[in-house]
């Protein structure tokens, strides 16, 4: 009787064969985000003990500035186990709008500040103190105004 063998051989050729083998049927689509970016799971080969591929399809192919809310991204990269819920997107988009809207409003009161602060400036110096002959526009003082004019180095003996 021939006894039964492990077939090693049979088996790499059979993962080979396996690995040759397109995966677009294995994708699943798994969610959406308010973009309209479509995220999806392609589980693992059997016996494989990788994790399962997590990829996405943008709206928009040849824009590759997307934006990716941050809830998909983590999922993406297996940073959380579970994908984001609807109600979790929403509540993050609610708070990312709020944001940006009291983002406008505090940026119109720092505006009207910076007007304000302009008109209360004191005035430039007169005309008088700075001028062409002044070097870096810096006031000349009297008593140093002829100061090394008469400066002569010492010889050297």
């Amino acid at each position: 009787m021939a006894r039964r063998e492990r077939g090693l051989f049979r088996e790499i050729f059979n993962n080979f064969v396996a690995s040759l083998a397109p995966n677009f049927g294995r994708r699943k689509l798994i969610g959406e985000d308010y973009f309209g970016t479509k995220y999806f799971e392609a589980a693992p080969r059997k016996g494989s003990t990788k994790k399962a591929a997590r990829s996405f399809e943008p709206v928009n192919k040849n824009d590759f500035s997307q934006e990716i809310p941050a809830e998909w991204e983590a999922w993406l990269r297996n940073r959380r186990r579970e994908p984001p819920t609807k109600e979790e997107l929403e509540k993050n988009y609610e708070i990312i709008l709020m944001k940006r809207k009291n983002a406008s409003k505090s940026e119109e009161i720092c505006v009207v500040k910076e007007v304000e602060v302009t008109k209360l400036a004191p005035p430039p110096p007169p005309a008088s103190d700075t001028g062409p002959e002044t070097p870096g526009g810096y006031k000349i003082y009297q008593e140093y105004k002829n100061f090394g004019i008469n400066y002569k180095p010492k010889r050297k003996d």
